[in-house]
């Protein structure tokens, strides 16, 4: 198990005599608000994207749940024995430092509102339960101690700054307490304060967390091939955050063995499309779009003409060639990312495929070369969908 995972701290002895409680496996939200009002949640979910890295790395980590009965939770093992990590993203970009004063804010003076309440209330299911708070901000002295590992030195429910902690906590909220007749002492002893980049730096640990995994799988990625995968895994999380728990249960739900049966198959498509040669892939990707056979038959030769030239330009300085690419790569993914985030659905994917050339025909008109490069920007085009950069046909979550 998780060295975090070994330490567990009881409950108290009341909890037998409680009512049965629900497990969050089948615990319907209290509340949905999120899924209709997350826009803009993008460093919520470049979290989520990293604790779904989490989980591929880890096996003890069974299941991540998006915008359920927290903004994510982890399932940590599994029947009687899970642990369930709760988890509240706080993106607040203020200069100053959380304080215990922040932590038990209650809105218009209202018991059961602040951070620290709402995140104890969690601990209303059967299994074991454990809060996570992640924010862009630093802490102050009196919460430092909660950045600590669990069970390491500074965390112990002696420690003076931990029984201060307890006190702050049971002093401005005196009526807190879980279901499970949980408090302060509990919450504490169970907290851990996650405080992480922004995400623009989340986005690039988490692009350099999915090269090393490939890596370690065997399937290593190049940065390009493994922005694609981030790009997918942060739609992965969208769609979970976006879906109603009914009738779209198993959407918010994302077990380890279905994350690890994508990812393989995912680094296989991709390394193996890197390698075919004949535009094999393409012609799968085309077909899949509906895009007719004459129009696949000049995009395989459109394809073969640019690698030739790409490898060995004739008429264009390396640079140039270079330059291009990189127009067209990034055209591409603009392309891909709204024709997967729903964007772009009064289009079938044989017009999403037209969308694409039209886009390149946009790029070569741009260029001040004063040299028509269609066929060789749509020969790249062509080249990205076959090394599986590129899908025609909108991929389902």
């Amino acid at each position: 198990m998780h060295k975090d995972v070994n330490r567990i701290v009881e409950t108290t002895e009341t909890e037998a005599s409680l009512p049965t409680l629900p497990s969050i496996h089948d615990a319907k939200p209290l509340e949905e608000g999120g899924p209709t009002a997350r826009k803009g949640f993008n460093y919520q979910d470049e979290i989520a994207v990293s604790l779904l890295l989490d989980m591929l790395e880890s096996e003890e980590i069974s299941c991540v749940q998006c915008e359920t009965n927290d903004d994510v939770i982890l399932v940590w093992g599994s029947g009687e024995h899970a642990i369930v990590e709760h988890v509240q993203v706080k993106s607040n970009t203020s200069n100053s430092t959380w304080t215990a004063a922040n932590l038990t804010y209650k809105k218009n003076g209202k018991a059961g509102t602040s951070i620290y309440e709402t995140s104890l209330s969690r601990d209303s299911f059967k299994e074991v339960s454990r809060f996570r708070i992640v924010t862009l901000r630093h802490v102050d002295s009196d919460l430092t101690p909660l950045t600590f590992e669990r069970g390491k030195p500074g965390r112990e429910p002696d420690h003076p700054k931990i029984k201060s902690l307890v006190a702050r906590l049971e002093e401005r909220c005196p009526d807190a307490e879980s279901v499970k007749k949980n408090g302060a002492q509990y919450w504490v002893d169970n907290c851990h304060w996650d405080v992480r980049e922004s995400e623009a730096a989340l986005a690039r640990h988490n692009l350099l967390r999915i090269i090393q995994l490939s890596v370690k799988a065997g399937f290593p990625l190049l940065p390009e091939s493994a922005g694609v995968v981030l790009v997918e895994l942060r739609k992965r999380v969208k769609v979970a955050g976006d879906a109603k728990w009914e009738p779209d249960r198993d959407l918010k739900i994302i077990p380890r063995k279905d994350l690890l049966d994508w990812w393989d198959g995912r680094l296989v498509e991709i390394t193996d499309g890197a390698t075919v040669v004949s535009g094999g892939k393409l012609i799968d990707k085309m077909t899949e779009a509906e895009v007719s056979q004459p129009v696949i038959r000049l995009a395989v030769e459109m394809r073969r003409l640019y690698a030739a030239e790409a490898r060995a330009p004739r008429y264009m300085e390396p640079n140039a060639v270079e330059a291009m690419q990189w127009r067209v790569k990034s055209k591409i993914a603009s392309l891909q990312s709204k024709h997967d985030a729903g964007e772009l659905d009064d289009l079938n994917d044989a017009q999403f495929h037209d969308l694409c050339l039209s886009s390149v025909d946009g790029l070569s008109n741009s260029l001040v070369s004063g040299i028509d490069e269609t066929a060789f920007l749509k020969g790249c085009m062509y080249d990205i969908a076959d090394r599986c950069l590129l899908r025609f046909k909108r991929e389902k979550a």
